[in-house]
């Protein structure tokens, strides 16, 4: 990693993956884009409120994209196809197509955990050919210590340096921040770099409040972000999809979250919750879209993305 810190750093500014203080947490500054200038490409349109959709289905199942797919259809403008340290799936190029093939537009997560520079070269031209909409570029989470431990890990390059490379392609090119990760004052700093690199739009990770999102986009703007952002709505029904979006970096109300989870009809009110977080993070200035974003259930893929579709739908007749 070059251009860090990344989203694993902890409260006391340690690493994540290792027992050492983050490098870049510890500096205490942002590290400056030097690379080659933007290529001009086309505009993202956000000329009105977007939707985007975590994509979960059963790993290497082809009736799974189709149902998934089916559930969510009319319900968001596409799907984000996410890529799991512990859940690996059809190659970002397949995944495209039997998403488009599904009636849906697919933003595909590249991460740079499992393949090397040339690797992912291939991976954008293949994505761009497939026809995917936009790529999240994102350095990944490193594998956790038992999957896989016979498996090297690559992180040739990390998020800054792929989005430069993913905004020669004609994708468009999305980041993401976490603006509750520590240390929180370098947050707004590296997202202008990303910016600098290529970076058309910025997914922001979940935080405690709509208020601490206002906080970050104010920041952002105040440094020279100009990026649209997309903010995230945590989508939780029981406790195994409450517990998917505890991880570094991420902020989730604990009262929202007790609160849906010892309701009367835990589905319903995790659905109203969603739909409230989403509306007042629509509210925020800068903010021009939602990514309802979680496991929403554990129970299935196909009603996960029916809970999914419930509340695209109620957003979008709301926005």
């Amino acid at each position: 990693m070059e251009f860090g810190p990344c989203g694993g750093v902890h409260t006391d500014l340690s690493c994540e993956m290792a027992d050492q203080p983050c490098p870049f947490a510890i500096a205490g500054e942002v590290v400056a884009w030097t690379g080659p200038p933007v290529p001009e490409r086309s505009t993202l349109d956000v000329s009105k409120t977007l939707i985007l959709t975590d994509f979960t289905v059963r790993p290497y199942d082809v009736e799974s994209v189709a149902a998934v797919g089916a559930a969510l259809a009319g319900s968001c403008d596409g799907v984000l196809v996410g890529e799991h340290h512990n859940r690996p799936d059809f190659p970002p190029t397949l995944m495209t197509k039997l998403i488009r093939d599904a009636g849906l537009e697919a933003w595909v997560t590249l991460t740079c955990r499992d393949r090397n520079r040339v690797v992912l070269e291939q991976e954008l031209a293949g994505l761009a050919a497939a026809g995917a909409t936009g790529v999240l570029c994102v350095t990944g989470d490193g594998r956790a210590h038992d999957v896989r431990p016979d498996v090297t890990q690559v992180f040739d390059i990390d998020s800054t340096r792929l989005a430069a490379l993913a905004a020669t392609t004609g994708l468009h090119v999305a980041v993401a921040e976490a603006p509750d990760a520590p240390p929180m004052s370098l947050r707004p700093g590296r997202l202008r770099e990303k910016q600098r690199a290529g970076a058309q739009l910025c997914l922001l990770n979940h935080v405690g409040s709509p208020a601490r999102v206002a906080a970050f986009v104010e920041a952002a703007r105040a440094c020279g972000v100009t990026l649209p952002v997309i903010a995230g709505v945590a989508v939780y029904t029981d406790e195994r999809s409450a517990r998917a979006l505890s991880l570094p970096g991420l902020g989730l109300d604990p009262v929202a979250v007790q609160g849906v989870l010892s309701a009367v009809d835990p589905v319903e009110a995790g659905i109203a919750a969603a739909v409230s977080e989403a509306r007042a993070l629509l509210a925020v200035d800068g903010v021009v879209g939602v990514n309802l974003s979680g496991l929403a259930s554990g129970r299935s893929e196909v009603l996960a993305a029916e809970i999914k579709a419930a509340i695209g739908q109620t957003v979008r007749a709301g926005s």
